[in-house]
């Protein structure tokens, strides 16, 4: 599809601009380069050029690999191209989370005025809400969802399970968005709250799905 080539082609894209930007900025960056603040905004850690100028590519490059490659393996087994298309959407959205750290980190670094309090939040909560929006759509498979011993023998517990983490993603982007705007330890609370009660909680309602559905001994194809 032209709208999938175009895709990928802007990833890439962005991935060389992330290296190449750090590639010529390279002589003219300080040695010690923010790369970690607190919630006021206010640098907290120094990293070396390293750190600061490769870490964020690397890490965006890495996700984009792995995912590109568990599609790839992913496409062996099945014909279905809902997870190959969530899969490319989640591919991009991860590299233009980690491009506006690095774009963050490099203006930092070179003295610009940004407020990393607002930026970081702001970009992170739209990554959840794309996560949140895909997570309800996708079919069973192995590399990406809620995958517990439950969701992964009950096709229902699969699908009202996602769909709940869907809602959670969701509301946990809206959350660190309200983050963005208002900062202060309650927000961030209800945010770190809200990601505890995600991982406690979701094992537990699989397992409770499970053992109502009346099929769940029934082997379940995990193919997207």
């Amino acid at each position: 599809m032209r709208t999938s080539k175009i895709l990928e082609g802007l990833q890439a894209s962005i991935l060389l601009g992330m290296f190449a930007a750090s590639a010529i900025l390279w002589g003219q960056a300080p040695e010690r380069i923010p790369v970690h603040w607190n919630l006021a905004g206010e640098p907290d850690r120094y990293g070396g050029k390293f750190e600061g100028l490769l870490l964020a590519p690397l890490i965006g490059l890495g996700l984009y690999l792995l995912l590109l490659v568990l599609t790839w393996i992913a496409s062996r087994y099945s014909t279905h191209e809902s997870f190959a298309r969530g899969s490319q959407i989640i591919r991009l959205a991860l590299v233009l989370f980690f491009a506006l750290i690095h774009a963050t980190i490099l203006l930092v670094a070179f003295g610009h005025p940004v407020d990393v309090s607002f930026v970081v939040p702001l970009g992170l909560g739209i990554l959840f809400c794309i996560l949140g929006n895909f997570l309800g759509k996708i079919r069973p498979n192995w590399f990406v969802g809620v995958r517990t011993p439950w969701t992964l023998s009950s096709a229902a517990s699969w699908q009202k399970t996602n769909r709940l983490a869907g809602r959670l993603f969701l509301l946990t982007g809206a959350a660190l968005i309200l983050l963005a705007m208002v900062h202060n330890a309650w927000t961030l609370a209800i945010v770190l709250g809200m990601v505890a009660f995600m991982v406690i909680w979701l094992p537990i309602y699989s397992y409770r799905i499970w053992r109502q559905d009346p099929e769940r001994v029934t082997k379940v194809d995990p193919q997207p």
